[in-house]
């Protein structure tokens, strides 16, 4: 469970801009543009720019405003130059507005966000990526009430191994597939579905617990994992790996077949590979093998290049394996289709 959502757009500490690379303007890109309650960064990042993740290498902070690192509804965005390079400024706009027929204001203080917080919001603490031995070794349903096959939110059930708990509030998931590197054939991780909450009831074992909400049925076998505490900062800073990063697509939520927007896919590819929350990768749909029809050679077969299918942005991480939303398809995307580092 999330105690706290902490909604915030940090910017990278800048007294001027990193131009290490040539950025790229939008060639329809405003001169001034006034922020609206709605915005996402991203969005804008795009007016400006023809690769919105550069957005860090135009970002002037101005240190004599409130909250230079922050962009507001009201706030009016202007760009210049400086030494011959594009900067984006901001001009701190009016942040609090006159509600009638009362005579009261209410300051406009949430900035804007990067994605649509809708777009992410049910992956945010739901979804986990667990090692095999965790879902093995923890408590399970081993009875449900009454006899019943099959149990929901209201009902109860029997629970071994969480006797000697100091927890009361669980969640509780059923095992998925195996999260594989199609290249290595490396697990790298196994996929908990959530399918719930609970709370305990007693403290013998096997336990009695509290079906306090259900998106799907409870059966016995189903584990359960206590809740996490966790405060999120949701600093979706829209920037290139520092590094040349590659993977894979290796799942993709809702089992569709062809990936587009906003659609969350996960990837082979985490902490431990120097990944970041906000790095944009660039996708590619993976070059088929073919036959070559041509060739004399009845055995001959060529593979395709890889096509450039879009770009996602990681929003969150485990070891070995992120989750990312995919912020432009430009043609169709599928699971095993290439990603790696946005230039």
């Amino acid at each position: 469970m999330i105690k706290r959502i902490a909604i915030s757009l940090i910017f990278v500490l800048l007294s001027t801009p990193l131009l290490a690379k040539e950025v790229e303007l939008n060639p329809d890109h405003p001169q001034r543009y006034t922020v609206k309650k709605g915005d996402t960064l991203w969005d804008i990042s795009g007016m400006f720019l023809k690769y919105p993740w550069h957005w860090p290498d135009i970002w002037y902070v101005n240190p004599q405003i409130e909250n230079p690192h922050l962009i507001y509804p009201g706030d009016e965005l202007s760009l210049s130059y400086r030494d011959g390079k594009p900067v984006i400024e901001v001009n701190r706009g009016k942040r609090s507005v006159k509600l009638s027929p009362e005579v009261r204001e209410t300051i406009l203080d949430k900035p804007i966000l990067t994605i649509p917080l809708s777009a992410i919001g049910p992956f945010l603490s739901k979804p986990r990526v667990v090692g095999d031995e965790v879902l093995n070794d923890a408590p399970y349903v081993v009875a449900s009430a009454d006899e019943r096959l099959i149990s929901g939110a209201g009902d109860y059930v029997y629970v071994r191994g969480i006797a000697d708990s100091d927890s009361d509030t669980y969640s509780i998931f059923e095992g998925g597939k195996a999260y594989k590197d199609p290249d290595t054939g490396e697990v790298l991780g196994y996929e908990a579905i959530y399918l719930g909450d609970a709370e305990r009831m007693t403290r013998e074992d096997p336990a009695k617990v509290s079906l306090s909400y259900t998106n799907r049925e409870i059966q016995i076998g189903d584990r359960l994992l206590e809740v996490e505490d966790e405060d999120f900062d949701l600093n979706f800073i829209p920037r290139a790996p520092d590094k040349p990063i590659a993977g894979r697509i290796i799942s993709v939520f809702d089992g569709v077949s062809q990936i587009g927007q906003y659609q969350i896919i996960v990837l082979s590819l985490g902490k431990r590979d120097g990944l970041e929350t906000g790095n944009v990768l660039s996708v590619y749909q993976a070059g088929e093998t073919i036959k070559d029809s041509v060739s004399t050679d009845r055995k001959d077969t060529v593979t395709l290049p890889d096509e450039h299918a879009g770009e996602a942005m990681v929003f969150k991480l485990y070891d070995k394996v992120s989750y990312a939303i995919v912020m432009k398809a430009t043609r169709a995307i599928h699971v095993f289709d290439k990603v790696k580092s946005a230039q």
